[in-house]
């Protein structure tokens, strides 16, 4: 990310670099959706990066896709305390991000649209054959929405004023489910979704 400006103030007292951290900490900064906190990281990139490495974080930016993200630096010889919190993803919830992410891949290879957007009833059809609890429709509608919150939740998906109700799915997902952790899934989704189809 280039540095345009930078403020002649380099103490840690900038209010603007107080407000570009502060949203950082918060979570993902998309472009789109907060231009004017994107545009002051841009302008404080060097300074953003420095101040935030003292606390054992690193900014990770994706400029073609436009977000940015902390992440805790692997710095085992500093007592530093853990800033950004690491949270187990339950199966299921695993399972949907894995799913959004290939057919983020799906959508990528075929060269359409940029945005991927999707409806609940097309999660609901990705979902379905992983589930073991298929007979009861009501059920199965009510976890995988508990699991679309979550993922939301989580930044992965952003909820569209739509009727029918349908998400956007964020990029920032490649950064979560890279290749290795895809592959890895995959072969443990196979075994999930034979025990599914034994006991459906």
């Amino acid at each position: 990310m280039s540095t345009n400006v930078e403020s002649n103030d380099s103490s840690g007292n900038d209010p603007v670099l107080g407000t570009v951290v502060v949203n950082l900490m918060k979570g993902v900064v998309y472009r789109d959706q907060n231009p004017d906190v994107w545009q002051q990281l841009e302008e404080l990139y060097a300074r953003v990066i420095d101040y935030l490495a003292v606390m054992g974080l690193d900014l990770i930016v994706d400029e073609a896709e436009g977000y940015a993200f902390l992440k805790q630096l692997n710095d085992e010889e500093r007592d530093v305390p853990k800033l950004v919190a690491r949270r187990p993803l339950s199966f299921p919830i695993s399972l949907l991000c894995v799913l959004l992410r290939k057919k983020m891949v799906e959508q990528d290879a075929g060269g359409g649209e940029a945005r991927l957007i999707l409806t609940r009833e097309q999660i609901v059809e990705m979902m379905r054959v992983f589930l073991p609890d298929r007979a009861n429709e009501a059920r199965l509608f009510d976890q995988i929405d508990t699991y679309i919150n979550k993922v939301t939740e989580f930044g992965f998906l952003k909820k569209l004023n739509t009727n029918p109700p349908a998400w956007e799915v964020r990029r920032i997902i490649k950064a979560l489910v890279d290749a290795d952790w895809l592959a890895d899934f995959n072969e443990k989704l196979k075994v999930y979704q034979d025990h599914a189809e034994s006991i459906a």
